[in-house]
């Protein structure tokens, strides 16, 4: 789940002084609780001009709100800390979610520039709440006394995690480490925040652009139309732009026949953030990659990855770095074999040249189609969009559980193509909301994520407002909305974050939905994955978006056949950004490099996955990830996951497959239950022991 920045609970100054500054006007919408179901947010009457108040009294109020039970005069109790703790910051967490969602998906200069000036405010904030002595001594009293409390084991699961939360926040260091602290979490939120917006700004600025309507050859008449058409909106006439993505690969390349421009447009994509100029990102890594290793020896570690690692499923960096290096062999071996295959290839052509990063997608479709008969293009017509989401996500959720989805118009959305959803239980009860931004746009972020606009809470009373955000090309007027195979898997993987938060069913906000560990995060989003090649999913939404005719049997054959075409390349991808992310976040403070690409080049030779025909999924300087501060020494965690989700899948396969008991029994073992339980655990009492590796290596074709 490549989920977007979220905001921290947090402050723009010194707890004392924000008790006296003026309340929010009553007309701020975020100054009581939206009417609207479930708290949904009212966005037609949302404005930039309102974060700012909103924040700045949302802080106001926690900060209240903590002192009270930080001075509470009473012995502490679970009730008069904990429990107040969990209710405190309600209007903050209002104003934090609508604008995590807009800086995300639908921004502007002015979000922007409030972002940069609340980044670092914010994590002062945060260090308040946790750096509190006060509170952490009401904290530690009852952590020393939990197993006597006659608490019921989410409360007393509660209890660990506050004190886990606290200390590992710095809440046992001395009052010189904590202003220390205080000053490396304010630098950090600013740089990753800069490093965020720049990311956005080159992207926009790095787009892609033809003279020549000749040098697009291959692309289908659609997309030259489109690229005319977004050349238009720049004030470039007569020219075409092709708008570059998040990833290091970009789609055009499988389809551009021109060597030439695939050329250019790989080495646009790759320099991101490295050409010089207002954009480039190279010192804010480095400056990251310093402050993050510093702090982490502040608290005690040898490294960030080992602060970050601690708190995850993997425990520590020889479990990561085995995992990366058991696979990084076999998938260059793999990757290397496919590449012999397009060399032959190239050579049948009479090509005369050697291949390269730029030609893998463009000869790895002539090779598919030479060894399967069929070209993946040839899918597309057989994934429209509302088919994908009606007949293949929402479907195989109705078998898995009896959910149903009806659209609603009446709810606002801050732009015309997102669309709302009702989720509702078999027996009619309503479950959750689903808002689904399909499309990108040059003011949203690239890849693809889930967000809560509400997290579920018995205690808070609140139900589910969940978010999916895609980033499909938006089709020209009129033209369905095609998917390619990846598009599919996307969609069903959001899909499946979707669940884990709209089936939370847990009493405190703290552990609502996927408040899990990130290395586990991505289980449920992987294990639906499984449902879009299902045969019976498959057959009930791949149907050709004019005739509706069912994909053909020939055609879906050879689909299956191909399911393990090219995983050396995919896998080898992956690695070696995950690599990279590790590597990075693996240095001591006095270890950090002075450049950043000698830094790549020598740990992914050190790794063994530098093969230039398959360059990292992402390069330090648009690596969002590692560098923005959501999955920092967390990109290994998708394939962590995996290896849990393949050995899940195998659960399904033995016990039936798409079966409403099989549903159910994942649901309530492990969707509802969030994160109120080590996630080790939940996972051996879903699945009767520990997860094997072998289903994975069977996937990618490493065994």
């Amino acid at each position: 789940m490549n989920r977007p920045r979220m905001l921290l609970i947090a402050a723009s100054v010194a707890m004392a002084n924000l008790a006296h500054a003026a309340p929010l006007d009553a007309t701020n919408p975020f100054a009581k609780p939206s009417t609207l179901q479930y708290g949904y947010p009212a966005f037609d009457k949302i404005r930039n001009e309102h974060f700012a108040p909103a924040f700045e009294a949302g802080m106001r109020e926690q900060a209240r709100e903590v002192e009270a039970i930080a001075n509470n005069k009473a012995a502490p109790t679970f009730e008069n800390t904990i429990v107040a703790m969990e209710r405190s910051g309600r209007l903050l967490n209002r104003v934090s979610t609508v604008f995590g969602t807009l800086v995300g998906s639908y921004t502007n200069d002015s979000l922007q520039a409030l972002d940069k000036e609340l980044a670092p405010k914010l994590a002062a904030h945060g260090d308040a709440i946790r750096l509190n002595p006060k509170l952490f001594q009401r904290i530690q009293a009852l952590y020393a006394k939990r197993d006597r409390l006659g608490l019921d084991a989410e409360s007393a699961y509660l209890i660990e995690r506050y004190h886990t939360d606290f200390v590992r926040a710095g809440a046992k260091l001395s009052s010189a480490d904590k202003q220390k602290l205080r000053e490396y979490n304010s630098k950090l939120a600013a740089l990753q925040t800069q490093f965020s917006q720049n990311v956005l700004k080159e992207v926009n600025a790095s787009a892609f652009v033809v003279d020549t309507r000749e040098e697009l050859a291959g692309l289908p008449e659609s997309a030259i139309v489109a690229a005319s058409a977004e050349a238009r909106k720049r004030g470039l006439d007569g020219k075409f732009v092709i708008p570059v993505v998040n990833t290091t690969q970009q789609g055009p390349l499988s389809q551009l026949s021109v060597r030439g421009t695939r050329e250019k447009l790989l080495s646009i994509s790759a320099v991101r953030g490295s050409r010089g100029g207002e954009f480039d990102n190279r010192d804010i890594v480095l400056q990251l990659a310093r402050l993050r290793a510093e702090r982490a020896e502040l608290l005690g570690y040898s490294s960030h990855a080992a602060y970050s690692l601690e708190d995850q499923t993997a425990k520590d960096t020889t479990a990561v770095n085995k995992l990366l290096s058991d696979l990084a062999v076999p998938a260059v071996r793999n990757a290397r074999k496919e590449a012999a295959e397009i060399q032959e290839m190239i050579d049948a052509e009479k090509g005369g040249f050697k291949v390269a990063a730029q030609d893998w997608n463009y000869y790895s479709d002539k090779v598919r189609a030479a060894k399967y008969a069929f070209d993946a293009n040839q899918l597309k017509p057989y994934f429209e969009l509302d088919r994908v989401l009606h007949d293949g996500a929402f479907f195989a959720a109705n078998k898995l559980w009896g959910i149903t989805f009806k659209q609603r118009k009446d709810l606002p959305t801050y732009d015309a193509d997102v669309r709302v959803y009702d989720v509702f239980e078999e027996n009619g009860e309503h479950l959750a909301i689903f808002v689904l931004d399909p499309y990108a746009r040059p003011n949203k972020r690239g890849g693809a994520w889930m967000g809560a606009l509400v997290s579920q809470s018995t205690l808070l009373g609140n139900k589910p407002v969940i978010t999916n955000n895609l980033n499909l090309a938006k089709p020209a007027p009129g033209e369905p909305t095609l998917l390619t195979w990846d598009e599919v898997r996307t969609t069903f993987h959001e899909f499946g974050h979707g669940t884990h938060g709209w089936f939370s069913k847990v009493k405190y906000p703290r552990f609502s939905g996927t408040s899990v560990p990130r290395d586990y995060v991505e289980l449920p989003s992987q294990v639906y994955e499984m449902w879009m090649a299902w045969p019976e999913v498959l057959a009930n939404y791949a149907k050709h978006y004019q005739t509706g005719a069912p994909m053909p049997k020939e055609l879906l054959d050879k689909l299956r056949a191909s399911q393990k075409f090219n995983e050396g390349y995919r896998t080898t991808e992956y690695l070696a950004a995950a690599v990279l992310d590790q590597r990075w976040h693996q240095l001591g403070s006095k270890a950090i490099p002075g450049n950043v690409k000698s830094f790549e080049e020598q740990a992914l030779k050190e790794a063994g996955l530098d093969f230039a025909p398959v360059p990292p999924r992402y390069s330090s300087t648009y690596f969002s990830h590692a560098f923005s501060g959501g999955y920092s020494a967390g990109y290994y965690s998708y394939l962590w996951a995996e290896r849990l989700d393949a050995d899940a899948g195998e659960w399904f396969k033995e016990n039936g497959g798409l079966q409403r008991k099989n549903g159910e029994r994942f649901r309530q073992m492990v969707l509802s239950k969030g994160g109120t339980m080590d996630a080790v655990q939940m996972y051996r009492d879903f699945r009767g022991r520990d997860p094997v590796i072998a289903p994975l290596l069977e996937r990618r074709g490493l065994n």
